[in-house]
């Protein structure tokens, strides 16, 4: 498309879950909801039209053994953005992605800086490994440095007692989410387990990673404080294969983790049902691939969660959440278009007729 071109983009816009139009035009980037005056060079994009896609929980710049070098972080990008997944919330990352946001055919990052983890109990290269009476201070810094997010590492194995637990004392990140409000960031973790989830809940956290640890006694909690999940249901899928790899040395951890595996659906369902907000995430670019947007939204629904509400945990409900519009007049034109009704059938997600990205038709 030249500068001067307008997309029209019809046949059924879903503007929100119950809001669908006729059509849409995109001039100069922006989408329009009336036919612009003196419109020429017009191309028409046809079929149902969603947001841009959200991954509210991927790492670009960052694979199995830590950062990658930029063409990597590159191909990563371009990967998400062919699945439709035009926002992507990186819940922590080692590499500086910044170039990245000169370039108009590459996803929009939200960044939560570096992982912030105890020391010795995370994965090697990955994050500032740190003691409590570092936290606030690493807060600060990777709420200066990232999009309005900071990633925590909650828990993770303790090789002394040979299962997970939690990382942090209550008091260290009481002061550390305060000092990340103060700066305007918002704070998530990832847990696996159940006992950081209540001092990360009653010390004020605003999201929590893969939520696996969840229970009747905590459920509410997270309800009652509008605490968000992005449960990953994705990555869980690899919690036995890991659980394997480590019961000769960690018995008691493989046999947790295979816990958390088989109730996994029964938790997000339970989360749902008690109104815990639930967002799409995959955790690409650790142990899985990028692109995986559509598969963790068809996880949502094998997990009980309604097609429509699954559908907006990666579309107006997850854009709503990140504080970025969706196809609202004058937003930036980020959409994807497909040949059926996602609602009706999630499984359309996994092919993308045509993906708009900044107004110009990408791939």
């Amino acid at each position: 498309m030249s500068d001067g071109a307008v997309l029209h983009v019809k046949g059924r816009v879903l503007v929100g879950p119950e809001d669908v139009r006729d059509e849409l035009w995109v001039v100069g980037g922006r989408i329009a909801h009336q036919r612009p005056a003196g419109a020429r060079d017009v191309r028409t994009v046809e079929g149902w039209a969603l947001p841009g896609l959200v991954d509210a929980h991927c790492h670009v710049g960052l694979d199995a053994h830590g950062p990658v070098p930029d063409d990597v972080s590159e191909k990563q990008a371009l990967t998400d953005r062919d699945a439709g997944a035009l926002l992507l919330r990186d819940a922590g990352s080692p590499s500086d992605t910044r170039w990245a946001d000169g370039r108009e055919d590459l996803p929009k990052i939200i960044r939560a800086g570096r992982h912030i983890a105890r020391t010795r109990r995370y994965i090697r290269n990955y994050a500032w490994e740190i003691e409590p009476e570092d936290l606030t201070a690493y807060v600060a810094q990777e709420a200066r440095r990232g999009d309005g997010w900071v990633k925590l590492v909650g828990d993770w194995i303790d090789r002394g007692t040979g299962d997970l637990s939690a990382c942090w004392p209550r008091d260290a990140v009481e002061a550390a989410i305060a000092e990340a409000h103060r700066l305007g960031a918002r704070v998530t973790a990832h847990c696996f387990a159940e006992d950081s989830l209540r001092d990360l809940v009653e010390a004020g956290i605003d999201c929590v990673e893969h939520a696996t640890g969840l229970t009747q006694d905590t459920i509410p909690l997270f309800a009652e404080r509008g605490v968000a999940i992005v449960p990953t249901l994705v990555n869980i899928a690899l919690f036995p294969k890991l659980a394997e790899g480590g019961e000769a040395k960690f018995p008691d951890w493989s046999a947790h983790m295979r816990r958390l595996h088989a109730r996994r659906y029964d938790t997000v369902r339970a989360a749902y049902d008690a109104g815990i907000p639930v967002y799409v995430g995959t955790d690409a670019g650790g142990a899985l691939p990028h692109g995986l947007v559509a598969a963790e939204v068809a996880e949502l629904v094998k997990a009980g969660i309604p097609p429509v509400e699954a559908v907006s945990a990666t579309a107006w409900g997850a854009r709503a959440w990140l504080g970025r519009p969706g196809l609202e007049e004058g937003a930036p034109a980020d959409l994807v278009v497909y040949e059926a009704d996602p609602r009706a059938d999630v499984r359309v997600l996994a092919a993308p007729r045509r993906i708009v990205l900044n107004g110009r038709v990408a791939g």
